[in-house]
């Protein structure tokens, strides 16, 4: 198995790719073909999980047709059934032995040298907790212009042409050492729920990011390592553009509530204050763009986003003392 492997050969990395899936046997069948190009020069032994998120449609079917094929290295589905993104990769992590574990979404694609490009900055970098690539959106159809400016909605990453340090990384392709996640807690308590269902709360990839950075690892841009994430036609609405901007909104105040380093009443105060800034903010953008006529989608897109974060304030608020006391501060980076 991996672990026999890496034993055997310390120069070999392992990984572990993770597809956390509901209802998109399509898509999913699409992503698994895709994986089959991957070259990795015989430097990585990789292994293949779908986490099948209670989906109803033809999921297991679409895995058990790649299986029969063998295509793809140690190919296995396991059925999680409870909802949600963040208990499907808590699973995945739970399911898997090696090392390094790159999550790869089932809209995802990568290219043929996306897992060698990951080994070589893993290699390079011994301090890393985490590995990103370069992850471009790939539009089904051309996407209309105002959406261009919201890239970040589609978890666009790219932070330039030389591998950096990050603050954080896009759950797209996310690649993250598992001693890193044992040592952040996050295996032991998630704190954050994300996409549960057709929820588009979001902020579980932001959490592990940020426990794994608040662990005393570094999080790693490695532009060679590319994704293309894949946005359907349904995506480009200003329906679905708003309803994305209003779940980010709440998991801003979910994540600054888990990086804040002080007590629970002075996070509160800051959270009323910045909540009164976004409704400032977003006052504005709607005035101005009513007296030039122009620009209200992105106006109104971060109207949803003041109202977002009062509602993820509201969220925290109303938790317990002991779910405010586990969520609070627990990825507040350490003090140097």
């Amino acid at each position: 198995m991996i672990e026999e492997v890496s034993r055997q050969t310390p120069s070999v990395l392992a990984i572990d790719v993770v597809i956390c899936t509901y209802n998109r046997a399509a898509g999913l069948d699409a992503v698994l073909a895709n994986l089959e190009q991957q070259d990795c020069g015989g430097q990585i032994v990789w292994r293949v999980l779908v986490i099948d998120n209670a989906s109803t449609d033809a999921t297991p079917d679409v895995v058990a047709s790649h299986i029969k094929k063998d295509h793809l290295p140690g190919l296995r589905c396991v059925f999680e059934r409870e909802q949600g993104l963040t208990a499907a990769r808590l699973r995945g992590v739970q399911e898997t032995t090696a090392p390094w574990i790159a999550f790869v979404d089932d809209d995802n694609f990568v290219a043929p040298n996306w897992l060698a490009a990951v080994g070589r900055a893993i290699e390079a970098r011994s301090d890393a907790g985490g590995i990103g690539g370069k992850v471009a959106l790939d539009w089904e159809v051309p996407p209309p212009p105002y959406l261009k400016e919201f890239g970040f909605c589609f978890a666009e990453q790219d932070h330039g042409d030389r591998d950096c340090v990050v603050d954080s990384l896009a759950g797209a392709g996310m690649v993250l050492r598992r001693a890193a996640l044992t040592d952040s807690g996050w295996l032991a308590r998630p704190l954050i729920a994300d996409r549960v269902g057709r929820r588009l709360v979001s902020g579980g990839d932001v959490e592990m990011a940020q426990r794994v950075r608040a662990a005393g690892y570094s999080l790693w841009f490695t532009p060679d390592a590319v994704l293309k994430h894949r946005i359907p036609a349904s995506r480009m609405s200003r329906r679905y553009l708003f309803r994305v901007i209003r779940g980010l909104g709440t998991s801003s105040a979910l994540i600054g509530a888990l990086t804040w380093s002080a007590d629970w009443q002075s996070w509160r105060r800051m959270a009323h204050e910045r909540r009164r800034h976004w409704y400032r903010f977003a006052f504005d953008r709607l005035r101005g763009a009513a007296s030039r006529r122009r620009g209200w989608t992105a106006a109104i897109a971060w109207t949803f986003f003041a109202l977002g974060f009062a509602q993820g304030v509201r969220r925290c608020e109303a938790l317990g003392d002991s779910q405010k006391a586990a969520l609070l501060g627990a990825a507040c980076l350490p003090v140097t």
